[in-house]
């Protein structure tokens, strides 16, 4: 241990007639008693010292013996090194508070609309099962050409406005188309779901009832001579959307979202075989997409 980190003793003074005192009334040594006490005790240096624990702070000593004797003060120096541990002894600092900046929290951004948000008068309840699957298609049409016209490309000026615009007006007619077709549509909610159906090369219906209705179908249609003729296939093909369309509503309504995949596959059957009687020429081919 340093010599600075020791409590330095006052020094007193003893005037001569104290130390002849002292000595006159001390007994003589007894040099045989220390001889055998040698023998008893051991020496000092075979036992292991124990380190000490010294305070910094003395401890209060009484009145001196002497009455001429007097302290002489003594200046205590402390070390750099006991310093940095008083100053490591002191109780941390109290965290400061967080700032404004920290605790307010980055807003999350906002989630992006789906179609049924564009047309909130016509489709107030949202898709289904809160909204129904079924829409009035006239009421989307007015409230469709009330958005185009608010939000037309020719209002905005030249520049960013402009594009924006152009954005949600692409957006506003993405929605209206997708809404207005039963098989758009029906395909869009399984997307919200999680299901691509438009897009799934297995999304086919393993029913071999119905493939074989559509090939009769086809066949049918390319056998025809005149569009006459393909007025009752249009017909019961017109009844078999109807019936399709209406089994939709009622799995979406219930939550079935396998059923509604397998009947979303049979409706596209059922809308192909549509088009191509209403594109149907004499002569020309027929094919039908699945």
């Amino acid at each position: 241990m340093r010599s600075s980190l020791l409590p330095r003793r006052p020094l007193r003074r003893v005037c001569d007639a104290c130390k002849q005192q002292q000595r006159s009334q001390a007994p003589p040594p007894n040099f045989s008693q220390t001889a055998a006490l040698s023998t008893i005790v051991p020496s000092r240096t075979a036992s292991p010292r124990k380190p000490t624990q010294i305070s910094l702070i003395p401890a209060p000593r009484g009145p001196p013996s002497c009455a001429h004797s007097r302290s002489i003060p003594q200046h205590r120096h402390v070390s750099t090194s006991t310093a940095r541990a008083a100053d490591a002894a002191e109780p941390e600092s109290s965290p400061q508070p967080p700032s404004s900046r920290e605790e307010t929290a980055a807003p999350s951004p906002a989630p992006a609309k789906s179609h049924y948000d564009l047309f909130p008068q016509t489709l107030p309840q949202g898709p289904p099962p809160a909204g129904s699957f079924a829409i009035d298609l006239r009421a989307l049409r007015r409230e469709f050409l009330t958005l185009q016209a608010t939000a037309h490309p020719d209002l905005a000026p030249p520049g960013p406005a402009k594009r924006s615009a152009e954005a949600v007006s692409a957006r506003i007619n993405e929605a209206y188309k997708t809404l207005s077709s039963p098989l758009l549509r029906a395909q869009y909610l399984l997307q919200l779901h999680g299901h691509d159906v438009a897009n799934e090369e297995t999304a086919k219906v393993e029913d071999p009832g119905l493939l074989m209705l559509v090939l009769e179908t086809r066949e049918a249609i390319e056998e025809a001579g005149s569009e006459e003729e393909l007025e009752p296939l249009r017909v019961e093909n017109e009844e078999r959307i109807r019936a399709s369309e209406e089994r939709l509503g009622e799995l979406f309504r219930e939550g079935d979202v396998q059923g509604a995949r397998e009947e979303v596959v049979r409706l596209r059957y059922w809308c192909n075989i549509r088009d191509t009687i209403r594109d149907w020429e004499r002569g020309k081919p027929v094919v039908l997409q699945h």
